[in-house]
């Protein structure tokens, strides 16, 4: 009778133990994901609408029992409600399985199943598989640039919701809406940012400009004052005004030939004499 009341009771307690130990699926988010940065990680991106990932997520629990023995962590990130770590990632498909492994980033693409799971990670299939690059890579500053626009994009969606849902806004007017706002910033942040280059690089005063106050103030500059271009300037005007000079004499001598000439080639009237009577 002992006997038979000993068995049912360490029954019990080896379920108990095993419950105790299995390790449920860790769900991650915008706050607690850089957790899986260490030590070894399974991780499935899904969403409550897909049905592969309906159908995965029986397999998924089952195989987070066997990850203290097999010493992996095993996560689950919800898209709907982590657009960013979605955009991190760069995932394009659902279900989605990364390993991680101190940083490293591989995609799972093998078989569904808790055996090709669980063989992936004990055999170390995974150093079969070539890692994400840096560039690439979930915790990289470039990707958490990527992640505040997705970030951005699920924060727009859902202030489109509230337009449309709770203040009774047809969808052309939270367009519409949306439009005139993109507008407003994009030439606010023009402004900015011609004034920041206009503070970072001033723009020098033009020649005219110097010209016109030199005029005004009746300053001429001095010889000390001239530079290389301004001599340049003379040497260049003085053969220009001796040629022109040249010219005019040579035209006026000429213009002294014609008239010469006319006249020489004019016939001279001959006086008549008087005759004394």
């Amino acid at each position: 009778m002992a006997l038979k009341m000993t068995f049912p009771i360490i029954l019990l307690i080896l379920c108990i133990s095993v419950n105790v130990n299995a390790q449920k699926v860790i769900e991650l988010d915008e706050d607690n994901w850089s957790q899986i940065l260490k030590g070894e990680w399974m991780v499935e991106f899904y969403a409550p609408w897909c049905p592969a990932c309906k159908a995965l997520e029986t397999k998924w629990k089952e195989f987070s029992r066997f990850g203290p023995a097999l010493g992996v962590k095993i996560g689950a990130v919800d898209v709907t409600t982590s657009p960013g770590l979605s955009g991190r990632f760069m995932v394009t498909a659902l279900p989605t399985i990364f390993h991680v492994l101190d940083g490293q980033f591989r995609q799972y693409k093998g078989s569904r199943d808790v055996d090709s799971f669980s063989l992936f990670v004990e055999d170390r299939k995974w150093e079969q598989v070539d890692p994400i690059s840096s560039w690439k890579a979930p915790n990289s500053l470039q990707m958490s640039f990527i992640a505040s626009f997705f970030k951005l994009s699920q924060s727009l969606r859902q202030i489109h919701n509230k337009f449309t849902n709770e203040y009774g806004l047809p969808t052309i007017a939270s367009y519409l809406i949306f439009a005139v706002a993109t507008i407003i910033m994009g030439a606010c942040l023009g402004v900015i940012l011609v004034c920041a280059i206009d503070l970072i690089f001033p723009q020098k005063p033009s020649q005219f400009v110097k010209d016109s106050e030199v005029k005004k103030n009746n300053i001429y500059p001095t010889g000390d004052d001239l530079n290389d271009e301004d001599i340049k300037d003379d040497l260049v005007d003085q053969p220009a005004n001796s040629d022109g000079e040249h010219a005019s004499t040579e035209s006026e001598g000429s213009q002294k030939d014609d008239k010469s000439g006319s006249e020489s080639g004019k016939p001279r009237k001959r006086k008549t004499k008087r005759l004394d009577m």
